[in-house]
């Protein structure tokens, strides 16, 4: 497992994976109302087959990361990647949108080089 602390951007080849602050806070809120416990457990961040456009992304709660995970912490949210996923989000923003239509998490990512229509699939 290697971890990442949010001030070191890079540990050894791995890009980071940054967090903004709104997320962080959305997502630390949503650990705690589950009864989790943040010190251990974290947000898993994956690309999943499927969509229009390939691959998608997916997030839930893990009670901790496995073995081989990526591991960054910002603003106090651990995010778990695993290996495979590393290689088409690295590099990424994780943010949290309030919007007056639709509030979520939204991912950016350079290494999309096409979306598709509804913006919930992608191709790197």
């Amino acid at each position: 497992m290697s971890t990442e602390p949010a001030d070191t951007g890079t540990e050894g080849n791995d890009p980071a994976i940054e967090v903004t602050p709104d997320a962080a806070e959305e997502a630390l809120s949503l650990l705690d109302g589950e009864g989790l416990d943040t010190d251990i457990a974290g947000l898993r961040l994956f690309v999943q087959q499927g969509g229009c456009a390939g691959l998608s992304y997916g997030m839930r709660f893990d009670t901790e990361p496995e073995d081989d995970d990526l591991v960054v912490e910002h603003h106090g949210l651990r995010v778990f990647v695993d290996p495979a996923s590393k290689n088409y989000i690295g590099g990424s923003t994780l943010d949290y949108e309030h919007g007056l239509q639709a509030a979520g998490f939204e991912v950016e990512n350079p290494n999309v080089v096409s979306e598709c229509g509804c913006g919930e699939s992608f191709r790197t």
